[in-house]
């Protein structure tokens, strides 16, 4: 199992590059970023992944741009893995997306992961004048692209949603810039399984191991299950060696955590009473328990 600190929800932005740091430090494997263009404040559609339908983070929530913030992490780091959870891809154009992506891995040493989904937010489609049915498919074709724009050879392409002829996008990364999918979705497992990893949404153990059993069967009919899949995995609960060691042997597991911040989920965190979350030596503090407790467990 490899763990990753998730930074969704801390406001302290001027933290993020120690918290970096501390995590290679500490022996986590990476850290992960979210993401939104821009964040409406009144907004009617429903989070999926809440029991009530609202967000568990405040309107002024800060949302730095993912791959600024990823490299400048990845300047500060030597082996820490660096991705985003999730980046709103769909709501950007295909250029604007291979150009960050490359260049944060170049910046990296090739440490970074694209990580994706088709969004949730209707109204943040709607002020960029993107139709929010068509994310799905508009995801797709970006990261076709991306992957198209990363070979540095003169390229053209003509799709649903994009057209261009010979066009070069230069410094290319020098390896593929993995993509990992997220959501919960028939949609969201499908891309997952095209692509190289599946983002986990917050289950319970027993979910996530029918979910896992989905992806790899889905793997097996595109006939990609022999090759290397990564399973990030957001439990709800502790899990367990047992639990771990029923999963398909295909995958590479990984889990993400929030070690100081309280979620709506009832998932456990360790910062203890008195101690004040924004602080970053108490931020520390949780990492260190995270892993000493993880290490107890035999599954770190």
């Amino acid at each position: 199992m490899k763990y990753w600190v998730s930074l969704v929800n801390t406001e302290e932005v001027e933290q993020f590059v120690d918290i970096a740091k501390k995590a290679e430090e500490l022996g986590f494997e990476g850290i992960t970023v979210p993401d939104h263009l821009i964040y409406p404040t009144k907004i009617e559609t429903k989070y999926p992944y809440t029991p009530d339908g609202k967000v568990w983070w405040p309107d002024t929530n800060p949302w730095p741009d993912p791959w600024v913030t990823l490299t400048a992490m990845g300047v500060a780091t030597r082996n820490l893995r660096l991705a985003t959870n999730i980046y709103l891809a769909a709501l950007r154009d295909p250029f604007t997306v291979a150009r960050a992506t490359s260049t944060a891995a170049i910046f990296t040493n090739n440490r970074v992961v694209c990580g994706v989904s088709a969004g949730w937010i209707k109204e943040e489609f709607d002020l960029m004048g993107i139709a929010f049915k068509d994310r799905g498919r508009r995801l797709d074709e970006v990261i076709a692209c991306m992957h198209q724009l990363h070979s540095g050879a003169c390229v053209s392409h003509h799709g649903e949603f994009f057209n261009y002829d010979d066009v070069v996008m230069s410094p290319a990364p020098s390896q593929k810039v993995p993509v990992w999918v997220g959501g919960a979705s028939k949609a969201a497992f499908n891309r997952a399984a095209n692509n190289d990893g599946w983002l986990g949404v917050p289950s319970k153990n027993a979910r996530l191991a029918e979910i896992c059993e989905t992806l790899f069967e889905l793997r097996k009919q595109n006939g990609k299950y022999d090759q290397p899949f990564d399973v990030v995995l957001s439990p709800m609960e502790l899990m367990t060696k047992d639990f771990l060691d029923s999963l398909d042997k295909a995958g590479t597991y990984h889990s993400s955590v929030l070690p100081w911040t309280p979620s709506p989920w009832g998932k456990a965190f360790w910062v203890e009473e008195g101690e004040d979350h924004r602080d970053i030596e108490v931020k520390f503090r949780a990492m260190e328990r995270f892993r000493d407790m993880m290490s107890k467990l035999g599954i770190w």
